[in-house]
């Protein structure tokens, strides 16, 4: 098992996109494995969204918006487990939101929002 110290994705999810987006964003959050909530800035910072800790020097995921995209860290987490929910929040927000999420720097998405038509 490899284990990642510290990683940081960003899916396009961006800042700008309609509130009817980001209204789905919590549910979300909800489905995926090890959600813990929004920290209450008494462990973790506040109002960020948390899996499986609130202590980055345990295993544990983070979110944050950033011009960018929709951020995501992980630290002190086995790197196939990290695919995996990665691959898992990509289908899901994917299916939810209504437009193809993936990693720009990866090349599995443009700039351009890829909507899906469902028709």
């Amino acid at each position: 098992m490899n284990k990642i110290s510290k990683d940081t994705r960003n899916l396009n999810i961006r800042y700008d996109l309609p509130t009817e987006v980001w209204d789905k964003i919590r549910s979300i959050y909800q489905s995926m494995d090890g959600w813990l909530g929004f920290s209450d800035g008494t462990v973790g910072y506040e109002n960020i969204p948390y899996w499986f800790s609130f202590d980055d020097k345990e295993k544990c995921i983070s979110a944050s918006v950033e011009p960018s995209g929709l951020q995501f860290e992980a630290n002190n987490i086995d790197e196939v487990e990290w695919e995996a929910w990665m691959r898992k929040i990509k289908s899901i927000a994917t299916e939810i939101l209504g437009f193809k999420v993936g990693e720009i720097e990866l090349g599995e998405v443009t700039h351009e929002i890829e909507w899906i038509d469902k028709n």
